[in-house]
């Protein structure tokens, strides 16, 4: 199942299913409207969920195109960012380091797909798009094995891990330079577990057009068990909670590593089987109105 969330004119932000091109705000029959973070928590709820879109007639639907989306999981509990996950290319996968590399972003910093970003180029013009499959925790995790670790798992999303490249903030200030407002789209919207295995899908990310990166998630030097599998044994993962679980290294070929985001650039992040989260960087022109 696909899960988006809409941002609605007469309210707050509305869960909707998203089937090929069209999506259900979903309203049960006693009138409740459950977030993601709610279903993702609850697996009897979403069987309720799953029966009440199965029983809607077609002109419910309404044109996904019509839509303005929101972060998909718009108020995550926490966000958490692997560093350094993927193998460089020739390295054999999974070789490298010993455990993850654990960085956070708020989640205050969460947008939605198609949003428009702006950052202070005062504090920081030198910010960098991350293409990263998300994990969506369901269940509540704590100390869990690798093996027990997928039955925590939610489902999967796009998440790009915008962030800075300065010296003052990557490498020093992690949070801050990770958490500017907007520095963490996250969508279309979310793919519950049971419909992807992403242990192998094709990632990337595009800028207007050019591709700044390409691999695959069998790249990661640490799965995803092995991730949320760590994490529990540190700290209580909760419904909703995410993690970036890493991104794969920036191609050679132009623009190259070194392109990093300017007025007016498209950047689109893409994983098989999810969709693709774009996200745009506001120009000049707007930015002077």
């Amino acid at each position: 199942m696909r899960l988006a969330t809409l941002v609605e004119a007469d309210g707050p932000f509305v869960a909707a299913a998203v089937e090929g091109d069209r999506a259900l705000p979903i309203r049960l029959e006693d009138g409740s409207r459950p977030g993601i973070r709610g279903l993702a928590g609850d697996p009897g709820l979403l069987d309720r969920v799953r029966a009440w879109v199965a029983a809607q007639p077609a002109e419910s639907w309404r044109p996904l195109s019509s839509c303005t989306l929101a972060p998909a999981i718009p108020d995550p509990g926490a966000i958490y960012t692997i560093g350094l996950n993927y193998s460089a290319p020739g390295e054999p996968p999974g070789s490298g380091r010993d455990r993850p590399l654990v960085y956070g972003k708020a989640a205050s910093s969460v947008a939605g797909d198609g949003a428009t970003l702006d950052w202070d180029r005062s504090l920081t013009d030198n910010v960098d798009a991350e293409c990263e499959l998300g994990i969506v925790i369901g269940a509540t995790a704590w100390n869990v094995t690798p093996a027990e670790a997928l039955r925590h798992v939610f489902g999967w999303t796009v998440i790009n891990d915008v962030s800075s490249r300065d010296e003052w903030l990557d490498g020093d200030q992690w949070l801050i330079g990770k958490s500017m407002p907007g520095f963490c789209p996250v969508g279309p919207w979310v793919v519950t577990a049971d419909e992807l295995d992403p242990a192998d899908v094709g990632l990337g990310c595009t800028i207007t057009g050019e591709a700044i990166q390409d691999g695959r998630t069998s790249a990661m030097r640490f799965g995803i068990a092995e991730i949320v599998s760590y994490l529990s044994r540190h700290l209580v993962l909760r419904p909703g909670d995410l993690i970036a679980s890493g991104t794969p290294a920036r191609l050679s070929n132009p623009p190259g590593p070194g392109r990093r985001l300017r007025p007016g650039d498209r950047v689109t992040c893409w994983i098989e089987g999810i969709g693709e989260l774009t996200t745009h960087i506001r120009s000049n022109e707007e930015q002077t109105r």
